[in-house]
């Protein structure tokens, strides 16, 4: 019998063994579950229960290939995948790709219901442990992007991406904004968080060692984004979608933009003016 010796917390309970023949390279631990009543399938449903769930349980649920993909891509390790049994038995992409995995779980495709927020269930995802950037204190000197109790999960997961794509290094929220490992995040960033550095749950107070490069945007502010005169690495502040900047932050910063919209509109949308604005930061970098 195969024994796993990885730390205790993730030892869920065996049901069925399943014998790989030939034996796959990385001969991870494979085990069929049947009942929702695993160990696993708990945590799952606990991690999908809340938008936050991840905090508590030290974990983050990646659902479907894409995003799958993305993480070993990257060299991280995943501590369990689950795949459904039609999945595992039809398709030697995803079956190879669930084997980069620590440990396999091989599910019915009615299980994969029950651990899923999509309408229509991926047949693969992964565990992983909480990245580590989570912990880490702000950097000062690098491209960063500050989120100011931003609350729609699709706008956030849009600036990640346009974050990753475009050079910034970190990404930080505020209080009062939506959790940036959550399922509909994870979803709408579509791989971009792994290639940041991201810190939450952040005080107004704690941003200081950002001041010096704090840019903030607003339709009423007098200078135009491409009369502007930045700091090397900004620190783009994007604020609340119906509130806008704290006024502390405001006050913190010695650079105020707007974005012309010669198309008579009030406003843009938050995710539209950080790619915008992100954009011109990345090409003033790049002369």
């Amino acid at each position: 019998m195969h024994r796993f010796n990885g730390p205790r917390r993730f030892a869920y309970p065996v049901l069925t063994s399943i014998r790989l023949e030939p034996p796959e390279p990385m001969n991870p631990f494979v085990q069929s579950i049947t009942s929702r009543d695993n160990e696993l399938m708990q945590r799952l449903r606990r991690l999908l229960a809340r938008p936050g769930a991840y905090r508590t349980e030290g974990m983050v649920w990646l659902e479907g290939d894409h995003l799958g993909r993305a993480w070993l891509d990257r060299g991280q390790p995943a501590l369990h995948a689950v795949i459904t049994q039609d999945a595992w038995d039809g398709r030697p992409d995803l079956r190879a790709l669930a084997l980069g995995a620590q440990r396999v779980a091989v599910i019915p495709a009615a299980l994969m219901k029950s651990i899923t927020a999509l309408e229509s269930p991926s047949p693969l995802g992964l565990l992983v442990a909480m990245p580590v950037s989570a912990d880490r204190a702000v950097q000062a000197g690098v491209p960063t992007v500050v989120l100011d109790r931003l609350q729609d999960p699709g706008n956030v997961g849009s600036i990640l991406r346009s974050a990753a794509a475009l050079g910034v290094r970190q990404v930080v929220a505020l209080q009062g904004s939506v959790a940036l490992w959550s399922p509909k995040v994870l979803r709408a960033g579509m791989g971009a968080h792994f290639g940041l550095a991201l810190i939450e749950g952040l005080a107004v107070a704690d941003l200081q060692p950002l001041a010096e490069q704090f840019v903030v945007t607003g339709s009423h502010e007098a200078q135009e984004l491409s009369d502007a005169k930045l700091p090397p690495a900004c620190a783009w502040v994007f604020g609340h979608e119906g509130q806008g900047v704290d006024a502390r932050l405001t006050a913190m910063s010695g650079v105020r933009v707007r974005i012309p919209q010669p198309g008579g509109q009030e406003s843009l949308n938050v995710a539209a003016a950080a790619a915008i604005c992100l954009y011109e930061a990345a090409r003033r970098r790049a002369q």
